[in-house]
């Protein structure tokens, strides 16, 4: 047995992750029934995240945000112009792809229980509210806006606290990181009873019909992740881009797959761009930030979904309302997390753009959660996988200009 543990603790967390992936669906295909317990793993895990990444997120950011040194560069802004760009990228991709590949919906009910958003004011409000949220909320609800925002007031605040408070606030941030690495090291067994979950309460059988749309969807989250944000990227720092972004994905898209949680891959993230020797001050904030507002595959879907409703109601569209939609998906997407439902729930707002009446709109919506067992797992690892390929892009562009050689097939 000791023999068996010192070989699993020899192999990368993302060879273990795979094993742990295999053996879940191998318990789901064989005996569902007899391994049902193993659900319990994935619950843990995922709760475990959600439960360590606000505390996390508010003792980072605070911590180097006290300790932050006027001079030393941070990349924010360049960061941001990224996520807002490959956010509307996205969109427009999804938006040409539709139209290529028009699919028509056969309309569902299910979205019943569920309130849209009245409008991208209503969208935009809920996401201001959230930033003066009271900061204990904040962090129970999750509330990532909120926590970004005091935390960054506190870290500011403390800028002239004694030197031994600043050493205090950076063991606290040091010892949340340590137990988050704690987490991670259940991810192999949290993903096997995740995927066993999915297998068995899911299956496939539900999917076939929307096999085109499905298809559709995929296909552009897969064409971001693999086409345009490599683009992007190497347009950034004009080097092969793709060692990192296979990097990426590996480690923070396969996690986010199965967890479905942008909130909870905040953790793996943090300790990825660890891993990539980024600088602390800006993957503190850009991470939960990009956690937040960097939301490519929620793009995807409010364009693919609000064009498919289209295309039923045989309505015709020209290119400047395809472009304005692109332009809402992606200031919907970005105001996302902020709406109860997510980038679901944001459809018929999109659908309202062409007339479509509310009712019908949410018989999309109905649709989306149909699908959502893969729609949402490939929307989730394209957001969260992007937040640290966009953050590690802005750094080495610093590297470059610093005149630092930057060997990407190493780091990555």
């Amino acid at each position: 047995m000791k023999r068996i543990l010192k070989k699993w603790s020899q192999l990368s967390l993302v060879k273990q992750i795979i094993v742990g992936l295999i053996i879940g669906m191998i318990l789901a295909v064989t005996i569902p029934e007899a391994a049902k317990p193993v659900v319990i793993f994935g619950s843990l895990f995922v709760g475990a995240l959600k439960a360590i990444a606000p505390v996390l997120v508010l003792f980072l950011v605070m911590s180097a945000i006290a300790q932050h040194k006027s001079g030393h560069q941070t990349n924010m802004k360049t960061i941001i112009v990224l996520y807002l760009l490959g956010t509307f990228l996205a969109g427009l991709i999804a938006v040409i792809v539709s139209f290529i590949f028009p699919v028509s919906l056969t309309l569902a009910k299910g979205a019943e229980g569920f309130t849209a958003p009245s409008g991208v004011v209503e969208v935009l409000k809920t996401l201001l509210l959230n930033v003066v949220d009271n900061p204990v909320k904040a962090i129970y609800n999750a509330n990532y806006i909120g926590i970004l925002a005091w935390a960054i007031l506190l870290g500011l605040a403390l800028r002239n606290a004694p030197d031994t408070t600043k050493t205090l606030i950076s063991n606290f941030s040091d010892a949340v990181s340590k137990m988050v690495t704690w987490v991670i090291k259940f991810a192999p067994i949290g993903i096997m009873g995740l995927v066993f979950e999915s297998i068995t309460a899911n299956g496939i059988e539900s999917l076939l019909s929307y096999g085109k749309l499905l298809a559709v969807l995929i296909g552009c989250m897969v064409f971001v992740a693999l086409v345009v944000n490599p683009i992007i990227v190497y347009v950034v720092i004009r080097q092969n881009p793709y060692p990192l972004v296979f990097k990426c994905l590996k480690e923070s898209g396969i996690t986010a797959f199965f967890t479905r949680s942008s909130a909870s891959n905040i953790p793996v993230n943090m300790r990825l761009c660890e891993n990539l020797g980024l600088n602390k001050d800006s993957y503190s904030v850009s991470i939960p930030l990009g956690a937040t507002i960097n939301m490519a595959g929620a793009a995807v879907t409010i364009s693919v979904l609000t064009l498919a409703a289209v295309h039923t109601l045989d309505i015709q569209v020209d290119i400047p309302t395809a472009i304005i939609l692109s332009v809402l998906s992606a200031v919907c997407a970005c105001g996302a997390s902020g709406v109860a439902g997510g980038s679901l729930l944001l459809i018929p707002l999109a659908c309202s753009l062409f007339g479509i009446p509310a009712d019908v709109a949410m018989q999309v919506v109905g649709v989306g959660f149909i699908i959502g067992v893969l729609q949402d797992s490939f929307e989730t690892a394209l957001n969260s996988s992007t937040d640290v390929l966009f953050t590690a892009a802005a750094e080495f562009r610093e590297w470059n200009k610093e005149g630092k050689k930057i060997e990407i097939h190493k780091v990555a």
